[in-house]
């Protein structure tokens, strides 16, 4: 989401500046008073005059950021966060074709988000989503793809410093091959996504 604010917070019986940051899925106060609080436990959401208020846990909160900007955050706080599915664009009238894993073994959150949009037809897929885990599998998924018709392939891999193959290594070959990475995204604790188009 990424907004940012000075203002001045009111949490519980304590007053001070803070910089308030909306994140994606956090609010978080630093300077005087130091808080972090997750947007799906908050309660009470609304705007009370020129502050954002709101209950987390047993302290009630004001972030006097005034009724333009707090109206704003409230609107970001109450839009419910995209779908893996929506953010990988995937729907019955924009299918995809999976390789990899075969859809019982995949990632449940991946398996739910691919779940309406799956097409074993290869000329009907609008992208192809390849789970990426052994040597060899990238380059043999390049191959499958410079076949198709479609230009978008999502790869999706392990995340963190010990994945194989990393992002840089992702990168290096695809790019060798002429694809441009354009978008990324978290599909679960253990998996990462990113958006590959051929030229």
């Amino acid at each position: 989401m990424g907004r940012e604010a000075s203002c001045t917070a009111r949490v519980g019986n304590e007053n001070e500046e803070v910089t308030a940051l909306l994140e994606s899925t956090s609010i978080v106060l630093r300077g005087a008073l130091k808080r972090k609080w997750e947007i799906a436990t908050l309660r009470n959401l609304r705007l009370d005059g020129e502050a954002l208020c709101f209950d987390a846990g047993e302290e009630a909160v004001a972030l006097a950021l005034g009724s333009q900007e707090g109206g704003k955050w409230l609107k970001k706080l109450q839009t419910p966060p995209p779908t893996l599915a929506a953010k990988l664009g995937v729907s019955a009238e924009n299918p995809a074709l999976l390789i990899g894993p075969t859809v019982g073994t995949l990632d449940p959150a991946l398996a739910e988000a691919l779940a309406q949009g799956l097409t074993g037809n290869v000329k009907a897929a609008r992208m192809l989503v390849a789970v990426i885990s052994k040597p060899g599998e990238l380059e043999r998924m390049a191959d499958f793809h410079a076949q198709m018709l479609c230009k978008t392939v999502w790869v999706v891999h392990q995340k963190g410093p010990g994945a194989f193959p990393s992002d840089a290594e992702i990168r290096t070959e695809l790019r060798g091959r002429g694809y441009v990475d354009n978008k990324a995204c978290a599909v679960s604790d253990r998996l990462t996504a990113t958006r590959y188009v051929r030229r």
